[in-house]
């Protein structure tokens, strides 16, 4: 039978009860026949409680001598959940064995809390599944070369589950979440969204890096990249449906764009709350002045997102960016210590009140007029876009937050996603 790795998220791991129903449908897949890996994540909110212990005796700080301890606290919500989840194992009678990342090793770089994965030595997990034993490795975590554990950022279980599967050469991925799989937007937003059988990864990388909650954005570029077949499904279904019934559920992202997917213009409509815009006002505009700001931010491990400079005047323009709302005071003040005494401005402005909306699809490639379509909806609203990105199958909006989920019930309507697919 197949190898087949197993994710279950922070909500499928919750209570004793739910770990104990994880382990009972592990065992159902393993005495079916197929070698079992096993990544969980920790318990619903104790990542969350113990870096809120961190922050209590360090308001503020992000040293990376800090950041290291940070990382190290945080690693142990994972191990305890893989042990706990390999005592239910064995209490089922299997044969169980659990790993923290630094055990297998799984091997990252040493850029604590964004930690990236570089290498996993797959000897010990083949040795253990050769044996006929489960195997249980701690998601969100690895070591650096210095032997220091790292984590890998907000929903790095996906990433870590995806990047065992890759070095394993798992037949499926399988991502238990507490939804049912990827719907066209959050069904609390609209309660009209319908859940796709079948998404690209191209499209799911889109949905992904725009806000989309399902999986985190660095598995789906894993899997691409490593070509691991991925299901999203629910863990909240009954333990002990049949194995092929559960294997059909929830959503496929997948490689192959045939005539049985769904072939909608736009296929889905992602959000994105924890956004900030800056905006530095009257900067040269000469060559390397976007290196000159963004390279410095890029230097601190920031990330950004949509990018605009406005139209010189005087020799001068305004530079806009977005980052995470969580970054955002940090890059405010890079910018006004390091770059802004370099550009002959002191003139920085921001907006921590402002969100992400975009429109995803395939089929965007090969039809005219969408983004207008997009634009006409949100103008029939009363909605005011304060910038634009777009790629070849995605078009976002940055927009004031007051109006997100306004613009994602109009465009949703615009674009029928609330019917049945053909």
């Amino acid at each position: 039978m197949a190898l087949i790795v197993h994710k279950y998220g922070g909500t499928s791991m919750g209570s004793t009860e739910r770990i104990r129903n994880v382990a009972k449908r592990v065992a159902k897949w393993a005495r079916a026949g197929h070698q079992m890996v096993v990544v969980p994540s920790a318990m619903s909110g104790e990542t969350n409680r113990l870096l809120g212990l961190a922050r209590e005796l360090a308001p503020g700080s992000t040293t990376s001598a800090l950041q290291r301890e940070f990382d190290m606290l945080a690693s142990t919500g994972e191990q305890v959940s893989v042990g706990l989840l390999a005592i239910a194992l064995q209490a089922e009678g299997l044969g169980a064995v659990s790993y923290a990342g630094w055990q297998v090793p799984i091997r990252t770089n040493n850029a604590y809390t964004k930690a990236r994965i570089e290498s996993i030595d797959d000897q010990k997990v083949r040795a253990d599944l050769a044996a006929g034993k489960v195997v249980i490795i701690t998601g969100f975590q690895g070591v650096d070369g210095d032997g220091h554990v790292t984590t890998l950022g907000r929903g790095g279980s996906d990433t870590s589950a995806v990047a065992v599967a890759a070095a394993l050469k798992a037949a499926e991925c399988l991502i238990y979440t507490d939804v049912d799989g990827v719907y066209t937007t959050d069904p609390r937003v609209v309660p009209e969204a319908r859940r796709l059988h079948t998404v690209s990864f191209e499209e799911m990388l889109e949905m992904a890096s725009m806000g989309s909650k399902v999986l985190q954005i660095r598995s789906v570029e894993f899997a691409g990249k490593y070509k691991v077949p991925l299901r999203v499904l629910s863990s909240f279904t009954p333990w002990d449906i049949p194995i092929e019934d559960e294997a059909r559920s929830g959503t496929l992202i997948t490689f192959e764009e045939d005539e049985q997917m769904e072939q909608a213009v736009v296929s889905g409509i992602a959000f994105n709350r924890d956004e900030a815009k800056i905006s530095i006002l009257g900067v040269p505009d000469k060559p390397g002045i976007a290196y000159t700001i963004l390279g410095a931010v890029a230097e601190a491990n920031i990330e950004v997102d949509v990018i605009i400079q406005n139209i010189s005047k005087d020799g001068r323009t305004d530079f806009s960016f977005t980052v995470h709302r969580n970054d955002y005071a940090r890059t405010v003040d890079l910018l006004k210590t390091q770059v802004l005494p370099s550009l002959g401005t002191d003139r920085i402005e921001g907006d921590t009140r402002i969100c992400k909306v975009s429109i995803v699809g395939i089929g965007m490639r090969s039809h005219v007029g969408i983004a207008a379509k997009m634009f006409r909806a949100l103008s029939e609203e009363g909605i005011n876009i304060q910038m634009i990105s777009t790629s070849e199958i995605k078009t976002s909006v940055v927009l004031d937050e007051k109006y997100m989920e306004l613009a994602v019930r109009a465009l949703h309507r615009a674009f029928d996603l609330d019917q049945p697919a053909a």
